[in-house]
Order: structure tokens, then sequence, then C-alpha cells
């Protein structure tokens, strides 16, 4: 059975390397569109209330003076003006803040405008929080479950997004490199061995499903892809995007982790069943696991769809205070896309289950027979 496993995961491993040669991004990082803005960062050292004109005694607006600690004049202060509005956040003195620079003359407070705030360090002490958690619940293999989450940013940001805008196909580049992000994460993380490869083949078909289900909705929901951030793309770009391949190979980039969790994890069940009783059959074992797997899909879907649909919160809010019908809103292309990513990705978790277990019953079952 481990020689079958073999003669079916080596040519996969060999056409993900193939894939990853052929696909690497050869071509020079498109550089930033025309007019794209400099990060300067500053803390804020007053606010106050102001005129949005001078003069208007409006009192509208917020007045700010930031100290910029790099950019064109570090160590100087700039003065901003920001309209107080519903959107607008609430500065007070002490904030760090990012400004946009325009390139523009480095003394004309116009030049500039507030961005954003800064994020690193709580960003920073958050990570430090998780791997800390990671750690003392995991110990060695929580180790090695950070470096394959670390190899998976770095086959995302060094593979899969330069090839995207290096011109290849977005659903070429995401079936490559979900397949090398599997193999690296699972065999780093859980060791090389029969219940391995059968999470790591399990996890295969039902990516193929996803992806192949993806493409046939996606094409007879007439989804084109284009929502506004794949429009801002396409624009500073200059060049271009498969708006539909991007969205095909979000879709299966998306289901890899929670395909992943649920594999080992009826993989480990069948194991743990057969060690605690080796005189069950590949039928005995698959009936058993199927009873854990059930259990485990129906709030895996549930966290699946909630996932979804945190994300796209203010879509849906925004949709439903247009005061459509249900069924004009379900079918709006922003909202159907969202709809075709969760049913897909569910129908995927959902296989993946009786595939995995089937999988993991008949190489247990084998293994104790020899």
């Amino acid at each position: 059975m481990q020689v079958a496993i073999a003669a079916f995961l080596v040519p996969c491993v060999l056409a993900t390397l193939v894939g990853l040669v052929l696909l690497w991004p050869r071509g020079a990082t498109p550089p930033p569109p025309a007019g794209a803005e400099q990060p300067v960062l500053g803390t804020v050292v007053s606010a106050i209330a102001a005129d949005c004109a001078p003069g208007s005694g409006d009192a509208a607006c917020a007045g700010l003076i930031i100290r910029m600690a790099d950019g064109p004049r570090p160590g100087q202060d700039i003065t901003q003006v920001v309209p107080i509005e519903p959107g607008t956040p609430r500065f007070a003195v002490g904030d760090q803040v990012v400004l946009g620079w325009s390139g523009a003359d480095p003394t004309d407070p116009g030049a500039f405008r507030v961005a954003d705030f800064q994020r690193s360090a709580p960003l920073w002490w958050l990570a430090a929080l998780f791997a800390v958690a990671v750690l003392v619940l995991g110990r060695w293999r929580g180790l090695a479950a950070l470096v394959a989450l670390a190899l998976s940013f770095v086959v995302l940001l060094q593979f899969v997004l330069p090839a995207i805008l290096d011109g290849h196909d977005p659903m070429a580049v995401a079936i490559v490199g979900s397949g090398l992000i599997m193999f690296m994460v699972l065999y780093l993380t859980h060791g090389l061995s029969a219940r391995t490869s059968t999470a790591v083949l399990g996890t295969l078909f039902s990516l193929a499903l996803i992806g192949g289900l993806s493409a046939l909705f996606s094409a007879t929901a007439r989804l084109t892809g284009l929502d506004d951030q794949t429009k801002n793309l396409i624009a500073s770009l200059g060049t271009g995007v498969d708006a539909r391949g991007l969205l095909l190979a979000g879709v299966v980039i998306g289901a890899l982790g929670v395909l992943d969790d649920v594999t080992v994890t009826q993989t480990s069940a069948v194991w743990e069943l057969h060690a605690a009783n080796p005189a069950l059959g590949a039928r005995g074992l698959f009936t058993a696991a199927m009873r854990i797997g059930r259990d485990h899909v129906s709030s895996a879907v549930n966290t699946l769809v909630l996932a979804y649909a945190g994300a796209s919160l203010p879509l849906m809010l925004l949709f439903t205070l247009s005061g459509q019908p249900l069924g004009t809103i379900a079918t709006q292309q922003d909202v159907a896309t969202e709809i075709v990513r969760t049913l897909v990705g569910s129908i995927g978790l959902v296989a993946s289950v009786p595939i995995t277990t089937g999988i993991a019953a008949l190489v247990a079952s084998r293994e104790s027979a020899g």
C-alpha cells in the first residue's frame, strides 16, 4: 500500500516542482503606479478643533501638528487639517500615524495627508503571543508548525504573488503554490509517514474537487471577479490580469488551510481507532471514523461560512440598507461571488471527510495485515 501511495504522490511532487520552475517569476516587480504616495511615519504632538477653511468659524475639522520621524524632513513638524466626518477616526496627542507623501514640495502641508495609524508594535506583540501559545501547547511539534507557517508566507510572498504579477495564469499559480505549501506544511509538521501521506492524498483530491467546482460555477454564474479591489489592481498595473482566475486562485488557497485541518484530524482518528482495536478491518475503521468526521465537518463548515460572512460584513450591511429583495441581493456580483466561494469550499470540506477516511481506513488496515 505504501508503494501505491508513493506511486501517486511522487509524480504529484515532481509536477509541483516542474510547475514551480515554469511559473517562477522572471520579470522585475512592476514599479509602483504613477502618483503613488510614499509612507512617512509621524507622531501627533497637537490635536485641536480647527476651521476647515481659514476664517470660516465652523470648527468642523481637526487641526493636527505631526512630527515626522522619517521621510524628507525627519524631526520636523507639519500641520494637517482633517475634516471631521462620520467615518473619520479621532486623533489624540501621542497617536502614531502614517502620512502619505505625494513627492511634491516637502515644506508644503498639501503634499501630505494623514493616511492611517501605525500598528506594527501591537501586531508584533500579538504575533509573539501567538507563537508562545503554539510553543507551550505544541512544544517541538508547535515549533515545526511555526516554521511551516513561515514557509507558507515565503511561498505566497516570493512565488504566488510575484508570479501572478508577472502575468502567469492565477489558477495555475495557485495550484502549484497550494501543492508546495501542502507538501511542506504537512510533512514538516507531522513527519514523513503513511499517515501523513494519507492526509496529503485526501487534501489533493479535495482541492481538485474545489478547483473544478469553482471553475464550473464561476463560469455558469458568469462571475467576472471584477470587484472594486481587482479593478483598482488592474488600473494600477496597467496590464491585463485574469480577474476570474484571480477569484478561483483565492478560493483554492483559502480552502487549503481548512482542508489540512480536516484531513489530518480524520487520518489521526483512523490510526488511533486502529491502535485501540487492531482487529477492525477497513470497513469497521471507516464506519467508526466517519462518526467522528460528521461531528467535525458540521462545526468546520459553520466555521468556514462564518469566516466568509465576517470578512464580508460591511458588504452585507451595505446591501441590507439598499432595500432590495433578498433574491436580487444574492444574485449581484459581489454577493454571488461570496456565495460561490463559501458553498464550493464547504462542499470540498464535506467531501474531504469520506475521501480521507476511506483512504486512511484502507492504508491502516493493510499496514496491520502486512
